[in-house]
């Protein structure tokens, strides 16, 4: 059963709160989009989603339901329920500014920087200097060289994830505005994110 449901536009970001045992899914609408996702403890917004410690507890940058995403205290925030594509982003930060200035030659461009902060200002979480995002749906490869490559996405039209939460959590999510590579298939689409119970 569907509790909420919200279609993020292209280039644009939500924030919702979360409740404990609540499972959200992420959904990529047409394909080949990029879901940055951060959360935080309702309870203390100092404990958030840590990418890099949910890899070192795991051992692995691919999750598979059951898994548990963990938070910068290595407290578990989330856990897998659903995942129909299997490859996620755990090492790249959000876009900036700054990035598409540095590597487009592009002034005052969307990104999910900007986004994720206005969809998290209605809790009062500081602007960070930086997000720590678990990027779903991103298709990074690493090679045996150590050159990162960043190809286009699995996901097709439909495909999703599902977590639910261990603790209430505030949330945010960006559809990625990246036309620029092959992140998003070089096109920007739409995301659903539903509450399900």
């Amino acid at each position: 059963m569907i509790k909420q449901k919200w279609r993020i536009p292209s280039t644009q970001g939500l924030g919702f709160m979360l409740g404990k045992e609540q499972v959200v899914r992420i959904t990529d609408v047409m394909g080949e989009q990029i879901a940055d996702f951060v959360a935080y403890r309702a309870d203390d917004t100092s404990v958030r989603l840590d990418p890099g410690v949910t890899m070192d507890v795991l051992r692995t940058m691919k999750i598979k339901s059951g898994d548990l995403l963990y938070s910068n205290t290595y407290s578990p925030l989330l856990s897998v329920v659903a995942d129909t594509v299997g490859q996620h982003d755990f090492i790249n930060s959000p876009c900036r500014p700054e990035m598409y200035e540095l590597l487009y030659d592009k002034q005052n461009h969307a990104s999910c920087y900007h986004n994720l902060n206005q969809a998290l200002a209605q809790f009062n979480i500081p602007v960070p200097d930086q997000h720590y995002s678990l990027n779903f749906f991103m298709n990074t490869v690493i090679l045996p060289s150590g050159q990162i490559k960043i190809e286009r996405p699995l996901s097709r039209a439909g495909d999703y994830v599902e977590l639910r939460a261990e603790t209430n959590l505030f949330v945010a999510v960006s559809a990625c505005p990246c036309s620029e590579s092959a992140c998003n298939g070089y096109v920007c689409t739409p995301i659903d994110v539903e509450i399900m119970n």
